[in-house]
């Protein structure tokens, strides 16, 4: 089974992310519709979304209070739904 991990990372303008997962998937993330929301107020100043990093390959973090995981992130780069990233989801339960 695949697990998505982060590999680079870059802050671009407008709060877009460049990515590269460790399936060579890579591209752009729109994360302005985040931005100045809740915890995402941080980014109001735009020195602080510039200051990404990797955490492990399973999440991007911005301080010690937002950090978004690698799953939610390569679904969003690549359009794909969870079932397709994850086959169990699509599995339908049985009850004895």
């Amino acid at each position: 089974m695949f697990i998505p991990k982060i590999l680079e990372a870059r802050p671009l303008d407008r709060y877009k992310v460049w990515l590269k997962f460790n399936d060579n998937t890579a591209g752009e993330v729109d994360l302005s519709h985040l931005s100045g929301k809740g915890i995402f107020s941080f980014w109001k100043d735009y020195k602080n979304f510039e200051k990404i990093s990797i955490e492990g390959g399973r999440s991007l973090t911005w301080s010690d209070e937002i950090d978004l995981d690698a799953d939610s992130l390569y679904l969003k780069l690549t359009g794909k739904k969870p079932e397709e990233l994850f086959p169990a989801l699509k599995e339908e339960s049985t009850y004895a």
